[in-house]
């Protein structure tokens, strides 16, 4: 597992809501027995409740997908399913959403 590996969410509770998460936890806790992930959700990035810079819009293969920051929450690594891509291409504006959640900026 690393930092921002994208998972199926396997779920069934979540699933069709967001079939995907995104690993963000740092690859230096990877000893932990959780990770620390962000639900990933199908869109076109013009919902009415995107923040721009805290929901920011990624692609997987013809998929747009919508990182939904404000939910993240950590979850056993047990839990994930098979890893189908990595969104390590867009790590700026990752870091930026997850630093505008914790700081405001």
């Amino acid at each position: 597992m690393a930092q921002f590996d994208i998972y199926r969410n396997e779920n069934p509770a979540t699933r069709s809501r967001y079939p995907y998460v995104l690993d963000i936890q740092a690859e230096l806790l990877s000893e932990l027995p959780t990770r620390l992930v962000v639900p990933r959700r199908d869109g076109t990035g013009t919902e009415p409740w995107i923040v721009s810079r805290l929901h920011p819009v990624l692609k997987l293969g013809d998929n747009t997908l919508i990182a939904v920051f404000s939910e993240m929450a950590a979850v056993p690594a047990s839990i994930l399913g098979n890893k189908v891509g990595d969104a390590r291409v867009q790590r700026a504006d990752l870091i930026a959403a997850m630093d505008l959640l914790v700081t405001g900026f």
